[in-house]
């Protein structure tokens, strides 16, 4: 039998029995959301609890879900919105991160392969959730898809991810109004002061955005300001603006990087 019949077996018949009372009412009731299930190339198979997906005894076994990361950029002057996950999450909590990172649902709208049609629906329904973004302040193709990566990562004895996480960068001026119940504090950082952040140990950073500062974002920041440059933004004069778009269809794009 094969790694992924195996796991499609497991999904399939798994009922965790998970007690949530410990956790935050809402954040409880979130776990029962419906998670993409994919296999290791992410064709997508089938469906499974936000609890179920993360839990670290079926992702030892191989369940796998699609994810998303979205990195938010500020276009006057191209510095990047973090948040810090609400104390109340269960998964991570009082951790630094990228500016959205969450699930598509097993939903019509966001289970859509074509364009990544789907994630980017699901990345506006979160930024929305999270950040309180309004939702006429996005649109689909303002998120510029760059590649997907593969990783495993422990949150504690009992929860973990194990995702296919597609990263995605917008610039875009946006209305916050934050929902504490997900994120306990929030900045618009310079490249400078987010690596400083890295390197302050008092600082705890999700295991995600480690991996993609690690190997793929600094770059990708690099030459969108570069770019965005070329094309007219000088953040001294005030002038342009910075632009994601300049990083379409990069040498990643079709990628499926493994970090496990």
């Amino acid at each position: 039998m094969s790694a992924t019949q195996t796991t499609t077996q497991t999904a399939s018949t798994f009922a965790p029995d998970i007690n949530l009372d410990g956790y935050d009412e809402e954040q409880a009731r979130f776990m029962e959301e419906r998670c993409i299930l994919v296999d290791e190339n992410d064709k997508a198979y089938g469906e499974g609890s936000k609890k179920q997906c993360h839990l670290m005894t079926e992702i030892n076994k191989g369940l796998l879900h699609r994810a998303f990361s979205v990195f938010l950029f500020r276009p006057s002057d191209g510095r990047l919105l973090l948040q810090k996950r609400a104390s109340e999450k269960i998964t991570f909590p009082d951790m630094w991160t990228n500016t959205c990172c969450s699930h598509p649902l097993y939903i019509q709208s966001e289970r859509i392969e074509e364009g990544q049609m789907g994630v980017r629906n699901a990345a506006i329904r979160k930024l929305e959730h999270e950040l309180g973004i309004p939702v006429e302040q996005m649109k689909t193709d303002d998120f510029t898809f760059l590649t997907r990566i593969h990783y495993l990562a422990p949150s504690s004895g009992q929860w973990g991810e194990h995702e296919v996480d597609y990263i995605m960068f917008t610039a875009l001026d946006v209305t916050l109004n934050i929902n504490a119940n997900e994120i306990g504090d929030h900045c618009y950082v310079s490249k400078a002061e987010l690596e400083a952040m890295f390197e302050d140990p008092n600082c705890k950073m999700t295991p995600w955005f480690k991996l993609i500062s690690r190997d793929l974002l600094y770059p990708w920041w690099d030459e969108m300001l570069a770019k965005s440059r070329a094309l007219g933004w000088n953040p001294e004069k005030g002038t342009g603006r910075v632009n994601a778009h300049v990083l379409e269809g990069g040498d990643k794009v079709n990628d499926l990087i493994k970090m496990v």
